[in-house]
């Protein structure tokens, strides 16, 4: 399991950014940064955010270990494929599964009776 630190420095070197330059790009002092890679302090999560948006990537890149973020079952394919339809079809997509979990909580919901 990798650390938010050793994600960010990947991350950091994979854009070709030193240091300095993301620390800048972020707003914070480089030391500072360099606390966050030896896993000496937290961000907050408005440097997160700016982190996230430095590294154009999503939040929970950085925040989750990639083992904690996959989609189980091969849903990650599904969904890559959903995201490519047009929006109609997302919509029909997406009320189809609003209605599937509305069903499974009222049948969850009957179980605690």
């Amino acid at each position: 399991m990798t650390t938010l630190g050793t994600r960010v420095a990947i991350l950091r070197k994979q854009r070709g950014l030193t240091k300095p330059a993301l620390a800048d790009r972020i707003g914070i002092h480089v030391s500072q940064l360099r606390r966050y890679k030896g896993d000496t302090s937290q961000p907050t999560l408005g440097v997160l955010r700016r982190l996230a948006v430095a590294l154009a990537i999503s939040a929970d890149v950085l925040i989750f270990d990639q083992t904690e973020r996959t989609i189980p079952d091969g849903l990650d394919h599904h969904l890559k494929a959903i995201g490519q339809l047009g929006p109609e079809e997302q919509a029909a997509i997406r009320a189809l599964i609003k209605d599937a979990l509305r069903h499974q909580a009222r049948r969850l919901a009957s179980f605690e009776r």
